[in-house]
């Protein structure tokens, strides 16, 4: 397979962001949320991620966005500025060929560039495949939250992890 193409998200991107985005709603536990998102929320969403510090960067094969990955606002306290969120979602048929890998070390370094200092990440304790992409880029497991959310008639835990830049 050829390496993908990486490159910062654009507002035209917006409704493969989405599409990528609700398949993990609708499929799986690598979200919380539930229900799908519209194109407009994710164009909301990418306009809220202008700050360098809250990059959202997309994957293409072919011309094709195949995955995205993003640094969002872990709180709107000022004290929290330098720590973000990361997330990386993949398209359902290219998982497993380290597009996920190369977007998280891509969108890591763009934070770094931009002055981050605390990645923090949420996971579900049951994808695994995640967590173990997360450590591999070097992210340190900081608990468990137990029995937090509830989907698919399920209670599910959640692994927190960070890394410092």
């Amino acid at each position: 397979m050829n390496e993908p193409a990486i490159r910062p998200a654009v507002p035209a991107d917006a409704a493969d962001i989405s599409r990528i985005y609700n398949q993990a709603v609708l499929n799986t536990t690598a979200t919380f949320d539930t229900e799908p998102e519209t194109v407009g929320a994710r164009e909301r969403w990418l306009a809220a991620h202008a700050d360098p510090g809250h990059p959202v960067l997309v994957a293409t094969l072919g011309g094709a966005i195949v995955g995205w990955a993003s640094l969002s606002t872990w709180s709107d306290r000022c004290a929290y500025a330098a720590s973000v969120e990361a997330s990386t979602y993949v398209d359902e048929t290219m998982l497993g060929r380290g597009i996920g890998t190369a977007l998280s070390a891509a969108v890591l370094e763009a934070g770094r560039a931009a002055g981050v200092h605390a990645v923090l990440s949420r996971i579900c304790t049951e994808n695994e495949a995640s967590i173990r992409m997360s450590k591999k880029l070097g992210f340190v497991e900081v608990g468990v939250l137990h029995e937090v959310g509830r989907k698919f008639d399920r209670w599910l835990d959640v692994m927190m992890l960070e890394k410092l830049l």
